[in-house]
């Protein structure tokens, strides 16, 4: 019998989607950034879950205010990828017995801080003892049918954009302190549609792999086009993650107006490169010219 480890993240997930259970109001269950419900009328219920544990995704010397922000923020950042608002969540709460009660307050405090500034109500949860701190933030969001943007839309000469600066975001702290971009999601999903769309928590060419083995196709990225936070490599934006930008593909008329936007909205988005018919792989063109397939494909957590 193989460890998690020998398989890892994704292998697990594999061996988890074949006991799902999906009765006919799931539109999308495991393997995306939110599951996708049907409700009545005209939009889809949005529905993701991210887990953060001591030590692993922070650490207990770090502030909790902001490791609370954190919390919430990741889930934002998932249903942004899917073109959502989000709405409610829930929080369950994992603590040592001997925390003190100000600690678990500035979390709490994080979290009611990120929720107010993206519209979000906290409406429950649960709290138990455990040996290190876990927070696990459940949240619902909607969209609508036709803005609904999933990983597998993206097409041969789609353009390849990400929504900010990448790399060394756990090393900076930055990770603690992002924006989750749902306004910039919102932007994309009412005036471009992309054709594909992905939060980066695992790093550029893993969180692109994933919309490459969905949209069963290939990529070829331009290392000089990446873009990275001050004292940041391009092999750290490839690989690091937690910088928590948008990844999308977007059709290339369709990208040249985007490029060309004069609206009163300030956003940047930064072309990396060019999506491929699968048979080419996903390769990445070196600033010397060299072209390589990408091979190291971003964060393990096993």
């Amino acid at each position: 019998m193989k460890d998690v480890s020998r398989i890892g993240e994704f292998g697990l997930i594999e061996t988890l989607k074949t006991y799902q259970n999906l009765l006919p109001r799931v539109v999308k269950g495991i393997g995306d950034d939110a599951a996708v419900l049907k409700v009545r009328g005209g939009r889809y219920l949005l529905f993701t879950t991210d887990m953060l544990v001591e030590d692993v995704h922070f650490t207990r010397a770090m502030n909790a205010r902001a490791v609370g922000c954190k919390a919430l923020a990741c889930n934002l950042s998932d249903v942004a990828a899917m073109g959502g608002e989000p709405l409610f969540a829930v929080v369950s709460l994992g603590v040592p017995g001997r925390i003190t009660t100000r600690y678990v307050k500035s979390l709490y405090a994080g979290m009611s801080a990120m929720a107010r500034q993206f519209g979000v109500s906290i409406v429950g949860g649960d709290t138990v003892r455990s040996k290190k701190v876990v927070i696990n933030i459940a949240l619902l969001g909607e969209v609508e049918k036709r803005r609904l943007i999933r990983r597998q839309g993206a097409r041969t000469g789609d353009w390849i954009f990400v929504s900010g600066p990448l790399g060394g975001s756990f090393k900076s702290g930055r990770h603690l302190r992002f924006t989750p971009r749902v306004r910039e999601a919102r932007f994309l999903v009412e005036k471009f549609r992309p054709s594909a769309m992905i939060d980066l928590s695992d790093g550029l060419a893993g969180d692109l792999g994933h919309i490459l083995k969905a949209s069963c196709v290939g990529a070829l990225i331009e290392e000089s086009l990446i873009p990275c936070h001050r004292g940041a490599t391009s092999r750290q934006a490839l690989t690091d993650g937690e910088d928590f930008e948008l990844l999308f593909t977007m059709p290339a008329v369709r990208a040249r107006k985007l490029l060309e936007y004069k609206g009163p909205e300030k956003f940047r988005f930064y072309p990396v490169g060019v999506i491929r018919p699968r048979r080419e792989g996903f390769s990445i063109v070196r600033p010397d010219g060299r072209t390589e397939l990408v091979k190291d494909r971003g964060f393990r957590h096993f």
